[in-house]
């Protein structure tokens, strides 16, 4: 029997796929499927970005490109991040990426191996998880309690670095949990990530505009006395709703672009032209699709977590970033992974188990709000009542 290597074996799945596929089956069996639990905003590319890939395609832009992408489009990259954040990048240090997980390919590839450490969110993105298993080293989660509201603490991520840390791995907003950590925890961070000087950091900032209420994005950019071994993560998908463009950016230290790079020429050879594009007309053109976006998303999730909170044996914090809530499912008597499980099979509602994203995440489930208000009503009155039905049963 034909056989790969056993690090095949060790990567993992990120089972929101899964449960949208079975959402799917289920939907076109002719039963009526509320998905809360896919992460991707329900709103449509906006036509100027859409247009500008058209135009691309009808120009002739067609063939291969720089491994690194246009020039054009890492220089807007540059502009949009100075923008935001007063720090200058020059183009040269931006890797455009066919979407944001290719960087943490990149990344935890770069320097991930047997013997090493790498700390990683838990709950966190299980990606992340995944792709350090595969390289052999030591995955190092770092807890992201409720209690702290989701935010990561800065004394227990420092506590757990040791010699052998080779790359920390931050999210903020987070996924799964829309945790928002603040500007005083993450300057205690960079502060005693300076004792630390052999451990890069990729900071996963890809729903850093997609805040609420006075949530402030903190980027580690921002810290001169770390950049040079900041890796930063970001792109188009969630900020514009452009998930099936697979269309990301990336930003790297000098002593590593080059050899990012190089990993594209032997991996991907570079990203679709007219996408390119279509990313340049997306940081270049109007932003008022972005502001209305987050307002419908603010209004969605009050909605949501009011509703989550009438549910006896469910609690819900509001969140402050992303469109995910992450409610405590623990008074219901349910392991969340067998709720998540037979509420999709059995109320059509598609929710995803907190364990999906680690063993921290066990007792909560992600629902997402990218979804209509009146969907995301129908289907936690749905899950409202199953449970309120089951609610006896302990699982």
């Amino acid at each position: 029997m034909v056989r790969p290597v056993a690090a095949f074996d060790r990567l993992g799945e990120e089972n929101a796929f899964a449960v949208l596929a079975r959402a799917s089956e289920l939907s076109a069996q002719g039963h009526d499927v509320i998905n809360l639990g896919i992460g991707q905003p329900d709103f449509r590319t906006p036509e100027h970005i859409v247009e500008a890939a058209v135009r691309a395609l009808r120009d002739g832009k067609h063939g291969y490109t720089d491994s690194t992408g246009i020039v054009e489009l890492r220089e807007a990259v540059s502009a949009h991040v100075a923008g935001r954040t007063g720090v200058t990048i020059p183009a040269d240090r931006v890797m455009i990426m066919p979407g944001g997980k290719v960087t943490m390919f990149a990344a935890i590839m770069m320097f991930g191996e047997p013997g090493v450490d790498i700390l990683y969110p838990d709950p966190g993105f299980p990606i992340y998880k995944s792709m350090i298993d595969y390289t052999g080293a030591r995955a190092i989660p770092v807890p992201i309690r409720e209690e702290n509201h989701f935010a990561f603490s800065a004394e227990e991520l420092l506590s757990l670095i040791t010699p052998e840390t080779r790359l920390v791995i931050l999210n903020s907003p987070a996924n799964p949990t829309a945790g928002v950590t603040p500007r005083g925890e993450i300057n205690r961070l960079v502060a005693g990530l300076l004792e630390h000087p052999y451990a890069a950091v990729l900071s996963d900032e890809i729903y850093d505009r997609i805040l609420y209420d006075d949530a402030e994005h903190v980027s580690l950019l921002s810290f001169p006395e770390i950049r040079n071994r900041v890796i930063l993560l970001n792109g188009w998908s969630k900020t514009y709703a452009m998930t099936g463009w697979r269309l990301g950016w990336s930003i790297w230290p000098t002593a590593l672009i080059d050899r990012v790079r190089k990993l594209a020429v032997n991996g991907w050879s570079c990203v679709n032209a007219p996408t390119q594009y279509a990313g340049i007309a997306a940081l270049e053109g109007p932003q008022d699709s972005v502001t209305r976006m987050v307002e419908e998303f603010d209004r969605r999730r009050r909605v949501t977590v009011d509703v989550l909170n009438a549910v006896p044996g469910v609690s819900c914090v509001l969140p402050t970033g992303a469109f995910y809530t992450f409610p405590n499912i623990t008074g219901t008597g349910w392991s969340a992974k067998p709720l998540a499980s037979a509420l999709l099979e059995r109320t059509g509602v598609a929710l995803i188990g907190g364990p999906d994203f680690g063993e921290l995440g066990e007792g909560y489930l992600r629902v997402s709000y990218a979804n209509s208000e009146e969907n995301i009503r129908r289907g936690l009155e749905r899950v409202g009542g199953f449970l309120a039905e089951h609610r006896a049963a302990a699982h």
